[in-house]
């Protein structure tokens, strides 16, 4: 081998490595992963049975007009609970729930796959 060749052998094997990177589904050399990700916050973080906490939140890599649902655990399973809202312009949310179990409540926001964390509301 010529050291005048290294360029073009070199050349063959970024380009096979770019080709073998797009069929086989990893990301492109140079390409920018987007992870989605949903944030929470509730207030008040105590209330009676009955009433209303509001959720808020900011999206990351989910597109405007979302569905987002409301969970909550009960015993070791996550239920999802009859509130939904949408993600706004600024991947923003809010969404009102009634929380009617009593005692520590713990709570998170969904879409698809992607959950944000738990967040306790205690519940008297």
């Amino acid at each position: 081998m010529r050291l005048s060749q290294l360029p073009v052998i070199l050349s063959l094997l970024v380009s096979s490595a770019l080709t073998f990177t797009a069929v086989h589904g990893y990301p492109a050399a140079g390409s920018v992963m987007s992870v989605a990700s949903i944030t929470i916050m509730a207030m008040p973080i105590s209330v009676r049975a009955g009433d209303r906490v509001t959720f808020t939140g900011r999206t990351k890599g989910m597109p405007i007009g979302s569905k987002l649902v409301l969970q909550h655990k009960k015993g070791s399973k996550w239920t999802t609970l009859q509130a939904s809202t949408t993600v706004k312009q600024g991947s923003s949310y809010s969404l009102d729930a009634k929380l009617n179990d009593k005692g520590k409540q713990e709570l998170r926001i969904t879409h698809d796959e992607v959950t944000s964390p738990t967040v306790a509301v205690t519940v008297q």
